[in-house]
């Protein structure tokens, strides 16, 4: 071999060697980086899915709730109470513990209880009836008033200046005349 050729491949070796070195520097901290990265996107992954599985899995465990305690107070129900009192105390007991409780009342909800439309109810009923009291006493005071403008006077003459001997006549085709003198 040649001097030349060792030489250019030794020199070759060196800068390639630089090279190699110069990668595996830039390579392990981009490397680190990546598996931090992997890491927390699975940790978000995780903690992504257990948002999105928990509502759903925490709903089937309340339907299921519902639908076991009915079933299982029926088992205590059909468990004569002569027969095995513990047992069916204990199925009632364990029914009462798996039935879920009831969710709180919402605002619309409370406005709605029974008890609160009862006196809703009477409340109005009795406002009803007040108006209704005043809207009769009106009237018979309206009425009063307009008998006693109507009414003849003393003198025996009308107020409209009619003689009360002669009152008005209605004829067939609804015509309301006066006898003239």
């Amino acid at each position: 071999m040649s001097s030349t050729n060792s030489d250019r491949n030794n020199g070759g070796m060196v800068t390639i060697s630089a090279r190699a070195r110069g990668a595996y520097a830039q390579a392990v901290p981009l490397g680190k980086r990546a598996g931090t990265t992997a890491v927390q996107g699975a940790r978000q992954g995780v903690a992504g899915a257990t948002q999105w599985a928990t509502p759903m899995v925490q709903d089937a465990v309340m339907g299921a709730r519902y639908w076991v305690a009915p079933w299982i107070e029926g088992a205590a129900d059909a468990v004569d109470n002569a027969v095995a009192p513990r047992v069916s105390s204990a199925l009632r007991s364990t029914a009462r513990q798996v039935r879920p409780p009831e969710p709180a009342k919402t605002g619309a909800q409370r406005m709605l209880d029974w008890r609160w439309l009862l006196g809703l109810g009477a409340a109005l009923a009795a406002a009803g009836a007040s108006a209704a009291v005043a809207m009769r006493r009106r009237y018979a005071s309206a009425t009063a008033q307009a008998e006693d403008t109507t009414e003849p006077d003393a003198s025996g003459g009308s107020p409209d200046g009619e003689s009360p001997a002669d009152p008005p006549h209605a004829e067939v085709n609804g015509r309301v005349t006066t006898q003239d003198k």
